[in-house]
This record gives C-alpha cells, sequence and structure tokens, in this order.
C-alpha cells in the first residue's frame, strides 16, 4: 500500500501588506501503522498571497510537494468542505484522488500547533479565534441489508496489546501510533467487534467508506453510529436492550478517557483468529 496524505488550503489569522488575510497548504503524510514513526512522516508548508488562491496555486504547490516526497501518495484526504472543488480539482490535475476525510489526524494536531506556536510570531498575525469547519449533521442511513451484522458486541484492549497489529491478520484495516494521541500503554482502548459470515464483504465495503469514527449517539433513541467521510453517518445499532445501554454508555466514556481513541474489527464469528477487518479510530474535534 503507498503512502496516504492529509490536505488543509484555508485562510490563516496572518494580514499582508494590503490588510488581506494570507493563504496557506499543509500537507502532511498520515501513519498508516501502529508503528510508525510520527517524526519521520512527510510534511509541507507554503503561504499563499490571497491574490493567487486558486486551484492552479494549489497543483503547483502540490507537485512542489510530490517532488520533494519520498514518494507520491495513492489518494489525499481533506476535511474542509468550503474548499472541496479547488482541492479536487488541483488533485486531479497531479493525478492523485482526493477523498473527503474527518480521518485528518496528523493534520488536526499539526494545525493545532501551528494556531499556538507559528502564526502568532508572524508579522500581521491577528488573535482570533480558529475558522470553524461548520459541519453539517449528518442524517444517518440505514446499512444495507447483506451487509447487517448477525452479531456484534462492545469489548476492550489494553493499548499495549494493540502494538501486536502488524502481526496480526488483518484483510483490511488502517491504523495510526497512539503517541499521537498521547495515549498511554496501561490505557484501556473500546471497540466494536462485528461478526457475520459475510465478514469480507462487510469489511471490504466499509474500507471503501473512509471511516472516521463510531459514537453512541441518544438524539433519536439509542444508536452506535459509525461516521464516514466528512458528513456521512450509517446506523449500526438501534440499542433497546438495557444490559447493552450500559454497555454502550461504557463505551462511549471510555473513549472520552482515551482521548477519542477506539476501534472496530470484523470477524466472520467469535472463534476466529483472523480479522477481516480492524480499524483503529479516533474522534476529534475538527478546528
Amino acid at each position: 500500500m503507498g503512502s496516504i496524505w492529509e490536505i488543509d488550503f484555508y485562510s490563516r489569522p496572518i494580514l499582508d501588506e494590503n490588510q488581506k488575510k494570507v493563504w496557506e497548504v499543509l500537507v502532511c503524510e498520515s501513519p498508516l501503522d501502529v508503528r510508525a514513526k510520527t517524526d519521520s512522516l512527510f510534511r509541507y508548508a507554503k503561504y499563499c498571497p490571497s491574490t493567487q488562491v486558486n486551484s492552479g496555486w494549489l497543483r503547483t504547490a502540490l507537485q512542489e510537494a510530490i517532488d520533494q516526497a519520498p514518494e507520491a501518495p495513492i489518494k489525499i484526504r481533506f476535511f474542509r468542505r468550503q474548499m472541496n472543488n479547488m482541492i479536487t480539482k488541483a488533485c486531479q490535475d497531479v493525478g492523485i484522488p482526493a477523498q473527503p476525510s474527518r480521518h485528518t489526524l496528523v493534520l488536526n494536531q499539526w494545525l493545532n500547533q501551528r494556531f499556538e506556536e507559528v502564526y502568532p510570531n508572524e508579522p500581521g498575525y491577528q488573535a482570533g479565534t480558529n475558522p470553524s469547519v461548520r459541519l453539517e449533521n449528518p442524517l444517518p442511513q440505514r446499512l444495507p441489508d447483506a451487509l447487517e451484522a448477525n452479531k456484534w458486541i462492545f469489548v476492550s484492549l489494553e493499548a499495549s496489546d494493540l502494538m501486536d497489529m502488524p502481526e496480526w491478520e488483518i484483510g483490511f484495516g488502517e491504523a495510526f501510533p497512539l503517541e499521537l494521541a498521547q495515549v498511554s500503554s496501561e490505557t484501556r482502548i473500546p471497540g466494536v467487534l462485528i461478526f457475520s459470515p459475510r465478514a469480507l464483504p462487510i469489511a471490504g465495503w466499509m474500507s471503501g467508506l473512509d471511516l472516521a469514527y463510531l459514537k453512541f449517539d441518544t438524539g433519536v433513541g439509542a444508536r452506535l453510529l459509525l461516521e464516514t467521510g466528512v458528513t456521512e453517518s450509517w446506523i449500526l445499532a438501534n440499542i433497546k436492550n438495557p444490559q447493552t445501554l450500559a454497555e454502550a454508555k461504557g463505551f462511549e466514556e471510555a473513549k472520552q478517557k482515551a482521548n477519542g481513541v477506539h476501534f472496530i474489527g470484523v470477524q466472520s464469528d467469535p472463534q476466529a483468529e483472523s480479522f477481516a477487518g480492524f480499524w483503529l479510530l479516533q474522534e476529534i474535534n475538527l478546528p
């Protein structure tokens, strides 16, 4: 599998000599393995004058990043929906597909760090709140009938156990180093295991969705939701049993204690020693 990049292209709290907002492109590599070294991930940053904000400038910057990187990415994720057309066009122009995604963990952390440590030291800095990403609340969809699980359960693992993921037999999946989420090796990481004779088709379908995170939702009844892409949401299960309700609340509490880190696994049955799919996920607040 080739590398995956994360990108943001947006205005920053910096004014140029004409009192116009300075823009910036940030590009960074996604860690795909729980043992990945975050300090060795590729990064690229470049300011853009407000008069040159267009897909052509962004395409040139992306090509420059590709030329500097050890390898070109197989896809580029971005979370800022209002930049959809420009980012998608620029990525197409350099021959790399763009994917709307909330799975931009390194980029999110890097942006927060730059807002705290970099932009305040730039000439023309204007203190204020970060421009927020106004995401629509998605209307959860039902899972396709063929993909509904026969059974699912809440489980948990110690963070140190997840370090063995590279040795596990996994069909589809993705992970990231837990140090990125500032999680200690003793932390309990909650998760959900899905069991189905159609485990491989379910895992294959999930792998194409760009998984964001799982959440227990009580807005309309009690439901376990799978958030994907930038605004998609799927009803994994409706929860009515009192014991399962208590487990769902425990899952959400454990997720908060683990800085939003959790996992989802897909297996053919509870006795299976391999995973059709296994994803390490983190719910984050986008800047």
